[in-house]
């Protein structure tokens, strides 16, 4: 320490050369962090990109399976009364 300058003063600037190179850790740690946090994004990001496609793909061949379902059978349905009428009208 030096004994030309007070203690106070000395005992100041010890705490502000403290605080100066904690916060310049700190920044440097999140700088860090951020860096390692868009990594992991990009790596997770088109996975989680590939699975949301996949079952949106999933429910909307589903629902696309049901309509046809649902179509085929009203038009089997259709069919079959216009088959009925046509023996119907034969038979007259």
């Amino acid at each position: 320490m030096d004994e030309e300058k007070p203690m106070t003063e000395q005992a100041m600037e010890t705490i502000t050369t403290a605080v100066e190179t904690t916060r310049d850790a700190a920044v440097a740690a999140v700088k860090k962090v951020r860096k390692a946090a868009k990594k992991a994004a990009k790596k997770v990001a088109p996975k989680k990109a590939k699975k949301s496609s996949k079952k949106t793909a999933k429910k909307s061949s589903k629902k696309a399976a049901k309509k046809t379902a649902k179509k085929a059978v009203k038009k089997s349905a259709k069919k079959a009364a216009k088959k009925k009428k046509k023996a119907k009208k034969s038979k007259r």
